[in-house]
């Protein structure tokens, strides 16, 4: 069912230190920040040779990234992506298995454009998982 790790996404308290840190330090590729009002979130891709790594930041009232960086104030890994060719399909056969599926069960569009969704962290070893659909 999952395909490629899209991308590895990372809360941050402080973008532009972050933005430095990937292309000032490690000489990355980072992309333009973006804010993403529906998922409560400004994102900045940083693009490597064989995945990427999503800078999280809170944006606006109520944004899942400021719990979390209430209980990691140094920020740190928030979730993995995996890329799925349906995601409704993929959504139903991991229900069907008892995976829960975060939100109502909808897909959201994402930072690239596509359908997402989140799977429950205590379904997947303490891990939060979102798909991608591609």
């Amino acid at each position: 069912m999952i395909g490629r790790l899209n991308h590895v996404a990372i809360a941050v308290p402080d973008l532009d230190a972050a933005i430095s840190l990937y292309k000032d330090t490690l000489g990355a590729d980072v992309g333009t920040p973006q804010d993403l009002p529906e998922h409560g979130v400004t994102v900045v891709f940083i693009m490597l040779p064989n995945t990427k790594i999503e800078l999280l930041y809170p944006l606006g009232e109520g944004s899942p990234i400021t719990g979390y960086l209430e209980k990691n104030p140094s920020g740190g890994i928030h979730h993995i992506c995996y890329e799925v060719s349906d995601i409704l399909a993929s959504r139903d056969q991991l229900q069907a298995k008892g995976a829960r599926v975060l939100g109502d069960g909808s897909p959201k569009i994402g930072a690239h454009g596509n359908p997402v969704l989140f799977l429950h962290p205590k379904d997947f070893t303490g891990t939060l998982i979102e798909l991608e659909q591609v």
